[in-house]
């Protein structure tokens, strides 16, 4: 009611009381006023009801499909778990990429990274396939390289292992490549990615280094002097004298005809290399016995006193450390570019301290 029509009504009413006490009368009747309204809120628009969001299904994972260097197809519903490596180039990779933890055994040989060493042992593959001792293990995947035969492969498949055979690797980009593969079989790509960029980097810093270098001295690489008057050396198309030819040298091996073959001390006197690299050193061989030699004496690289020993895991196990041992080889063979130079941290000292002396 508006305060206008509550004064009206007043004096409506006080007319009437007083026309009442001078006689009857008719009492007026005030005219109804309709009451306000009480305004009506306009009907909101309801919301509409939130969605629920469908989650996205989670990917199925794809099965890892690769074909190992003896043609066979390997099929592995996940990265593996549980792997037995039987090489010491296949067990050294597989650190060397993240797998480590993946890694459930080993053979005989491989005891590199101390990680690795502290592993359980299937056995050594020179005489027998430890056949039993492997299945005891009961791995998803066994990674063997090229010193285990098809026969071998053939056994342990048909044992119910699942066998993935790698060939050595005759340059560095067959090396990058048996990374990637070991990789995609343990899932641990983007690792591998990041060391083989890291390893072509440090290839390619040595190629630059020696890009003008002319003088290529002759090398003889010693793998087994077990008969001295005929010691095994690594001849054409093998990684030993690929690397050697990268670090500026000639392979006197190269003349064989074999990729590990024997050469006579008459044939080694003729060739007269510049340098001999003793692979066998730790085997007991040092430079005081290669010069007691009968008819070494003749040989430049013994007068000269540079005989050296070279750590054959360097070179004679096909993996990341091949890097290394063409760093090392490097250094020996072109002291005059490296020595003025610090030398890399990673690099054997032993190795390179006869040829930087001051």
């Amino acid at each position: 009611m508006s305060r206008k029509l509550f004064l009206f009504l007043q004096v409506v009413l006080a007319a009437a009381l007083a026309l009442s006490a001078c006689g009857p009368a008719t009492t007026p009747t005030p005219t109804p006023v309709p009451p306000t309204a009480t305004p009506v809120p306009p009907t909101a628009t309801p919301a509409p009801p939130t969605a629920t969001p469908t989650p996205s299904p989670t990917p199925t994972p794809q099965p890892i499909v690769l074909t190992d260097g003896l043609g066979n197809k390997i099929t592995l519903p996940k990265p593996a778990q549980r792997i037995v490596a039987l090489a010491p180039s296949i067990t050294e990779s597989l650190f060397a990429i993240g797998a480590g933890k993946q890694v459930v055994a080993r053979d005989d040989n491989s005891k590199y990274p101390p990680d690795a060493a502290a592993l359980p042992s299937v056995g050594a593959l020179w005489n027998s396939l430890p056949l039993e001792a492997i299945v005891a293990q009961q791995p998803d995947l066994v990674v063997v390289a090229a010193i285990t035969s098809p026969d071998d492969v053939k056994k342990m498949q048909d044992a119910g292992l699942t066998v993935f055979w790698q060939a050595n690797p005759k340059n560095f980009d067959d090396l990058y490549k048996n990374l990637n593969d070991l990789a995609k079989l343990t899932g641990h790509e983007k690792e591998a990615a990041k060391l083989i960029a890291q390893l072509q980097e440090r290839v390619q810093a040595v190629k630059d280094a020696l890009a003008d270098v002319q003088d290529e001295p002759l090398v003889f690489y010693e793998l087994d002097a077990t008969d001295p008057s005929k010691p095994w050396t690594s001849g054409p198309g093998t990684f030993v004298s690929q690397t050697i030819q990268l670090a500026k040298g000639r392979n006197v091996g190269d003349v064989l005809d074999k990729p590990w073959a024997q050469i006579s001390t008459e044939e080694l006197v003729k060739s007269n290399p510049d340098m001999i690299l003793l692979a066998d050193a730790p085997y007991g061989v040092t430079p005081e016995a290669v010069a007691a030699r009968a008819g070494w004496d003749k040989i430049k690289a013994v007068q000269d006193g540079k005989v050296y020993p070279f750590d054959p895991n360097l070179l004679s196990v096909p993996g990341p450390r091949l890097v290394e041992g063409l760093e090392t080889l490097a250094v020996m063979l072109h002291p005059d570019v490296f020595c003025a130079q610090p030398l890399v941290n990673h690099l054997e000292q032993n190795l390179v301290a006869p040829v930087c002396k001051p």
